[in-house]
């Protein structure tokens, strides 16, 4: 029996991911590198220690990924500020619909509490969460399982009684990995095939998980 939905929050629950995929490069061009999209789109969600690696790998051993991340923050925080951000298609209806039936939600992501606190209160979705997980933490970030088994541990769960919403492979890999059933709902790209094998279902929308709690 499913007791739990736990959610990532960037390309799942509000439309930030896109933004990534602008920033991330513009940023690091300030620093003289370049960022293609698909180096752009395999970090997403990816935490620590991985990223600081990924990115020594691509760019070099001196390479400053702190300074680097800071500055892509700037610049997504200045246009944020003048867009605003908007929740996923059908977050506040799957949401409710898991109030109404007692199901506990919480949030699991790269992002920092802070930021995950404002960006949900931005679009009025912070209520609907029993906890809100933080990639810091827990020792090692997505694609390691310890931010979901992290989150189960917060609610009082075990993995196998929690579904895991997410959008990305790193995501995906870390729920798979502490033991949650996963389902993806696609953004930026769709499952490729050794994705496929690491889930329990696909869905369109948010709204379609409904099916796979009842």
């Amino acid at each position: 029996m499913i007791k739990a939905v736990i959610f990532d929050m960037d390309g799942t629950i509000i439309d930030t991911e896109k933004y990534y995929r602008v920033f991330w490069p513009k940023a690091l061009a300030e620093f003289g590198y370049h960022m293609t999209d698909d180096q752009v789109l395999s970090i997403r969600s990816l935490g620590r220690p991985f990223a600081p690696q990924r990115f020594r790998e691509w760019y070099g051993d001196d390479f400053d990924y702190y300074a680097v991340r800071d500055r892509r923050k700037e610049l997504m925080a200045e246009y944020l500020k003048e867009v605003g951000i908007e929740k996923k298609k059908g977050a506040e209806e799957i949401l409710e619909y898991l109030r109404s039936r007692g199901i506990l939600t919480a949030v699991a992501t790269a992002t920092d509490l802070t930021r995950t606190e404002q960006y949900l209160d931005e679009v009025g979705l912070r209520q609907y969460f029993d906890k809100l997980i933080s990639a810091v933490m827990v020792k090692e970030g997505k694609p390691s399982p310890d931010i979901y088994r992290y989150a189960c541990e917060q609610l009082g769960l075990q993995p196998e009684e929690c579904i895991a919403v997410e959008d990305a492979p790193n995501g995906i890999l870390s729920a798979y990995r502490a033991g949650c059933k996963v389902i993806m709902v696609p953004d930026q790209t769709k499952p490729d095939e050794e994705i496929m094998q690491y889930l329990f279902a696909c869905a369109e929308s948010l709204e379609d998980i409904r099916q796979y709690i009842d």
